[in-house]
C-alpha cells in the first residue's frame, strides 16, 4: 500500500514540475488522479485481503438477539464431530448465542438424520447448521428452509445442488485440495518404486462412502492428482473399483489389465471401521499393492485395523513397506503416524469449521450477507505434529 502511494505521489510531482506554464487546474487534475489511484489501490488491497481471509467478514460481529441454532452433525461416531461441537461452543460463548448439536448413531443412518432435520425445521429456527450424511437426501428439507426463510449454513460437507436461496454459506474444507495433498506426499515416497517396477502395481483408496460431497471431492482429488503425477513420470494409469470414483476420475489413460499403475477404489456397504477394514484387507492382500489411502477417520482406522492382521504398512517403500496415508486425526491415526505405520496424514480443522458455522449463522440471522469460508487440508507426519500450525487441528 505504501509503495503504491509513493508511486502515485511521485507521478503527481513529475507532472507538476514538467508543466510550469500550464494552467493551475492541470496540477489539480494530477493531484485528483493521484488520489483516485491511491483509493483504487486501497480498495484492491482490501479486496485481496478479504479474499485471502474469508473469515475477515465476521470481524466485530455481534448477535442482535440471543439466537438458538440446531446444528446437524453426521453422527457422534468419531471424535471429529466432538471437535466440531467444541468449536461451536467456543463461538457461541463469544457471541452470546446457543445451539443444540444433533446427529444419528452412524453416518449411514441417513433417514434418521433427515427426520431430525425435519423436526428442527418444524420449530422454525432463525437458522440451521447442516453436515449432511447424504446430500441428495436433504433436498426437500432445504426447499422447506428456503420457503420458510430459514438460512442454512452447511459445514464439513457442502450441498452442490442445494435449492436456490436455501444455503447462505458453506464452511468446508477444500476437499479436492486436501485429497491432492495426500497424493503428493504419498507419491514422493513411492515414485521410485513405480519407476523401477517390473510389472503392474496397485495403489489403494478406501472411502467410507460415495454419497457425501466432501468424501467424493476428497477421494477424487487424491485420484486425479495421483494420475497427474504418475503420468508426468511416463507411466500409464487405470482406475478400478467403485463406479462413482471410476467415473469421476480425470485423465486415466489405460485399461486395468494394461496399466502400469491401477488405483483400486473401495467403498464399504456401510460406514463402519470394520467394513472399511474388510475392504482394505482385500487391497492390502494383493502382492503388488504398494500404497493405500484412507480418506477420512473411519476409513483410515479401517486401513489400520486391516494391517493388524497383515502387518504390511510402513514408511520405507524401498524396503518393501506398503505406504499408508490417512486423513483426519484421532488417537489411533496419530499413534500410527508417530510410530511410522502411516507415512503421515492430512488433517482438517473440524474445530474451526464448527466455530465459523456458528459465526456465519449469527451473521445470517442478523440479516447480513455471508460468503463461504473454505479451509485447507494440512499434511502432518512424525516430524511436524507438534508445530503450532498443526497441533491444534489434531483432535483426539
Amino acid at each position: 500500500m505504501k509503495i503504491k502511494k509513493l508511486i502515485a505521489l511521485g507521478l503527481c510531482a513529475a507532472m507538476v514540475s514538467g508543466m510550469t506554464v500550464a494552467p493551475v487546474f492541470a496540477a489539480e487534475e494530477a493531484t485528483e488522479d493521484a488520489a483516485e489511484t491511491e483509493d483504487a489501490a486501497a480498495e484492491e488491497e482490501a479486496t485481496t485481503e478479504d479474499a485471502a481471509d474469508p473469515a475477515a467478514q465476521f470481524e466485530g460481529l455481534k448477535a442482535n438477539e440471543a439466537y438458538e441454532f440446531p446444528m446437524m452433525v453426521k453422527s457422534f461416531q468419531s471424535t471429529y464431530w466432538q471437535a466440531a461441537v467444541e468449536g461451536m461452543q467456543k463461538a457461541a460463548d463469544e457471541l452470546g448465542v446457543t445451539f443444540t448439536a444433533q446427529g444419528p448413531n452412524s453416518e449411514s443412518d441417513i433417514a434418521d438424520q433427515v427426520n431430525m432435520i425435519n423436526t428442527a425445521i418444524a420449530a422454525k429456527p432463525v437458522g440451521m447448521g447442516l453436515a449432511a450424511c447424504d446430500t441428495s437426501s436433504v433436498t426437500d428439507a432445504l426447499k422447506k428452509c428456503a420457503a420458510d426463510g430459514i438460512p442454512v449454513v452447511t459445514f464439513d460437507t457442502g450441498v452442490a445442488d442445494a435449492p436456490e436461496g436455501s444455503v447462505v454459506a458453506e464452511v468446508v474444507t477444500d476437499n479436492a485440495q486436501a485429497g491432492a495433498v495426500a497424493a503428493e506426499n504419498m507419491y514422493a515416497a513411492i515414485k521410485d518404486v513405480i519407476a523401477n517396477a517390473e510389472g503392474q502395481v496397485i495403489i489403494g483408496e478406501v472411502n467410507q462412502d460415495a454419497t457425501a460431497q466432501n468424501i467424493q471431492l476428497r477421494g477424487a482429488g487424491f485420484i486425479n492428482k495421483m494420475i497427474e503425477l504418475i503420468q508426468a513420470d511416463g507411466k500409464t494409469v487405470a482406475v478400478a473399483g467403485n463406479e462413482f470414483y471410476v467415473n469421476a476420475a480425470e485423465g486415466a489413460d489405460a485399461k486395468e489389465a494394461d496399466a502400469d499403475v491401477v488405483i483400486q477404489v473401495a467403498v464399504p456397504a456401510q460406514t463402519t471401521v470394520e467394513l472399511c477394514s474388510t475392504e482394505a484387507q482385500a487391497i492390502l492382500s494383493k502382492e503388488n499393492c504398494i500404497a493405500i489411502f484412507g480418506s477420512n477417520q473411519v476409513a483410515a482406522e479401517g486401513v489400520l485395523a486391516a494391517n493388524a492382521n497383515l502387518n504390511v504398512l510402513g514408511s520405507d517403500a524401498a524396503a518393501g513397506d506398503v505406504i499408508g496415508v490417512g486423513f483426519d486425526a484421532g488417537s489411533i491415526i496419530k499413534a500410527a503416524v508417530q510410530d511410522g505405520t502411516f507415512l503421515g496424514a492430512v488433517t482438517q480443522s473440524p474445530l474451526m469449521m464448527g466455530y465459523y458455522a456458528i459465526y456465519a449463522l449469527t451473521a445470517a440471522a442478523n440479516g447480513d450477507e455471508v460468503s463461504d469460508v473454505p479451509t485447507a487440508g494440512y499434511w502432518y507426519d512424525a516430524t511436524n505434529m507438534e508445530d503450532e500450525e498443526i497441533a491444534p487441528n489434531l483432535y483426539d
